[in-house]
């Protein structure tokens, strides 16, 4: 029976050895919650380090047998591992690259790649000891970025999905990682690539295609045959859970006495661990501001900060912390009085108990990360809510911004604008406060953990089906074999080929795409054949097609059908102008003024934009404006735009393959009818041909034509297989 296997850096429990033995305590992190009815059930595990160094392979063992009552598979890693791989590249480069601290706080080196690797090894193999055909891995988070790759080169076939907890960064950043191509590898290994966020997915894709040589459509990158999905999946909690405590009697006494120590006063309360990415001294200063600026709230409110430590022994988080302790002593010096201190500062870890309580308990709850994925904070706050006031405010560059709309938004780089939110939150009225919690409780509900789990792993089983489906339609060797018979076995018949991208491999220069020899001995082999007709059906000028292609045997069809050579004569369709061409060729020119790289190719009886030669970004740009723009100039002019590999085409639109090849159908008997294409334009010849044509796109799966292959390369080889004689078998 298949199983899911879950993998990220740690698994969801705490290790620690006593007396000799060993004791495992449950995480109550949210991960930990939301995957619990996963790797619980069935076969299902969870795999990942144990939290600790284990170096005596008996103390392994035993270690093995008591995760294993918890359906968990750990990795031992050795304390230079830790240091290398987590400590040196996740979090010396991977995270503040994320975070958008890059000039700040990264450290390139290459002994901390070599360790992050060789870990990501290690992960594959401890997967590879339990996974089997038919499973589901889903893996988890930046301190695994390569193990999807090296799953899928291990396991060609296996359902891979990858979920990054922490944000995406713009290319721009990401790009400053000296291995970004070897990472984004790692993570196209994945058939489902998920984020907390569409920016995150958008900033993937992006980096993906710019770096790599993979063409995206929409949210799918192909990668060589494979669709790789990429999709925001908002990650949600234990909203029941969170509810639910509040009403336990720890909470309660907690709340009560929470009330009487602030009983005329509002609370504030934040909850961060120790991280630059959370703001906390940008925090600060709002708060400083308010007290400054809006002297009435003076011993009216507390600012109730609790900062959980981590990696305090790193100099950057040591500093922080050195700066956080200040500016709190600070503040406290100049404006405390005897009863009253406006920041209630702890560096500690609480109990979820505590939490609670002070969730439920604080007027105000304050988060404000400089960048973050999520953050659950938020969502915990309003989960705990349950008499249904309060008010949330929220940065901007937290993921759950895109979900709580209804909370009080700010820039957490405006100090200002975040002393103004807390004025706001304080003065805000009861019914206010109501109507936006009760609208971000509903979101924090219908959206939680158990939510986010589902949709992930229904999105993965449909990603698989697509793939399978897909994949069906390729032709493989046993495809072409049936291809090979039927051709064998007609006598009259009609194939239909693009030009460019199909019969040659897609250049810059549109000029240097000229066919080399094998493609002449090619043709000339399947037009020699007295029972082919074979038609060569171009968006190229007929000038060209002349040149290349005049002394051949072949049909030529030349611009998209507006030129056709017969009876060794060009012959135009009747009734075509290029008039429109005085009013459309100045906006084309201001557009190429405007780009770089782009040009135009003038027809007979059309306009061609190029931009083949832009960078990648500023194309799509460009020529997305100018469509625009040219959908109102051709208007009621009998022309149509018809965007293709790079390039845009205006032409009548009377103009058209399809109308092409229909005509040379029409009254006559062909027993093979083929068609291969890769462009847009090609997609009007599959349309328009008999249902039982062969009809292949190259390039792309995604088209209405039967069958589809990767490339040039792949079309010459099956062109070359139809004019190959069938291999003679002896009688038996």
């Amino acid at each position: 029976m298949s199983k899911t296997i879950i993998v990220s850096n740690r698994l969801p429990v705490k290790v620690y050895e006593e007396d000799g033995s060993f004791n495992i305590v449950t995480s109550e992190g949210g991960l930990a919650t939301g995957l619990g009815s996963v790797y619980r059930s069935g076969d299902n595990v969870w795999l990942g380090w144990p939290g600790i160094e284990v170096a005596d392979e008996a103390k392994q063992h035993q270690v093995k047998e008591r995760l294993a009552d918890f359906s968990l598979v750990p990795v031992f890693l050795t304390g230079d591992e830790i240091s290398g791989y987590y400590e040196g590249f996740s979090n010396e480069i991977l995270w503040p690259i994320f975070h958008y601290y890059a000039s700040t706080y990264s450290n390139y080196k290459q002994s901390s790649w070599n360790c992050y690797s060789d870990v990501n090894k290690k992960f594959l193999a401890a997967v590879l000891e339990i996974a089997e055909p038919g499973d589901t891995i889903w893996i988890h988070d930046y301190q695994l970025l390569l193990l999807p790759g090296l799953v899928r080169n291990a396991m060609p076939d296996i359902s891979i999905g990858f979920f990054l907890h922490i944000p995406f960064p713009s290319f721009e950043m990401f790009r400053l990682i000296p291995w970004r191509s070897e990472l984004i590898e790692g993570m196209l290994g994945a058939d489902l690539v998920g984020f907390h966020t569409f920016d995150d997915a958008s900033h993937f894709i992006n980096a993906a295609t710019r770096l790599l040589p993979y063409n995206s459509s929409s949210n799918i990158i192909t990668v060589d045959d494979r669709p790789v999905v990429v999709e925001s999946f908002p990650m949600g909690i234990d909203d029941e859970k969170y509810a639910s405590l509040t009403g336990t009697d720890k909470v309660i006494q907690e709340v009560e006495h929470l009330k009487e120590t602030f009983k005329d006063k509002k609370l504030i309360l934040c909850i961060d661990r120790l991280d630059y990415s959370k703001g906390i001294l940008q925090r600060l200063q709002a708060f400083e501001l308010l007290l400054e600026t809006h002297p009435e709230y003076r011993e009216k409110v507390v600012l109730h900060m609790i900062v959980v430590p981590s990696r305090d022994s790193v100099p950057q988080y040591k500093e922080l912390k050195e700066n956080i302790d200040r500016k709190v002593g600070d503040i406290n010096a100049r404006h405390r009085t005897i009863d009253w201190s406006p920041v209630n500062y702890f560096y500690r870890a609480f109990p979820i108990d505590t939490l609670s309580a002070l969730y439920h308990a604080a007027d105000i709850c304050l988060v404000t990360p400089m960048r973050d994925g999520m953050n659950l904070v938020s969502k915990e706050y309003v989960a705990s809510r349950t008499q249904e006031t309060g008010v949330l405010i929220l940065s901007e560059m937290a993921g759950a911004s895109k979900e709580l709309i209804d909370a009080i938004i700010v820039n957490p780089s405006d100090i200002n604008m975040m002393a103004k939110a807390m004025v706001k939150a304080l003065s805000m009225p009861v019914f206010e406060q109501r109507r936006r919690m009760k609208l971000m409780r509903q979101v924090v509900s219908k959206f939680n953990i158990k939510h986010w789990v589902r949709i992930f792993m229904e999105r993965i089983k449909e990603v698989k089906q697509m793939q399978q489906s897909m994949r069906s339609r390729h032709i493989t060797d046993v495809t072409e074999q049936a291809i090979k018979k039927i051709y064998n076995k007609t006598q009259n018949r009609i194939i239909f080929l693009d030009y460019d991208g199909t019969l040659v491999g897609f250049k810059s220069d549109i000029n240097a795409a000229k066919p080399d020899e094998e493609l002449y001995a090619l043709l000339d082999d399947l037009s020699s054949d007295p029972t082919n007709q074979i038609v060569l059906v171009s968006g190229r000028d007929h000038n060209c097609l002349e040149e290349w292609f005049g002394n051949t045997r072949l049909t030529l069809v030349a611009e998209h059908g507006a030129w056709q050579k017969k009876n060794g004569e060009w012959e135009s369709i009747p009734g075509l102008n290029d008039q429109w061409k005085q009013d459309v060729y100045p906006l084309l020119e201001m557009y190429v003024d405007r780009t770089p790289g782009a040009f135009i190719e003038e027809k007979n009886y059309s306009l061609v934009w190029h931009y083949r030669k832009v960078e990648k970004g500023l194309g799509e740009l460009r020529t997305n404006e100018l469509m625009n723009n040219l959908r109102y100039l051709i208007n009621d002019r009998g022309l149509q735009l018809l965007p293709g590999n790079k390039v845009v085409e205006i032409k009548n639109i009377e103009i058209n393959k399809g109308k092409a090849t229909s005509a040379m159908l029409h009254n006559k008997e062909y027993d093979f009818i083929m068609a291969l294409g890769d462009d847009h334009t090609d997609e009007d010849i599959f349309k328009a041909l008999p249902d039982n044509s062969l009809t292949v796109k190259v390039g792309s799966n995604i088209s209405a034509a039967r069958f589809y292959l990767r490339n040039h390369h792949e079309v010459r080889h099956l062109l070359r297989s139809l004019v190959q004689p069938l291999p003679v078998t002896a009688d038996k």
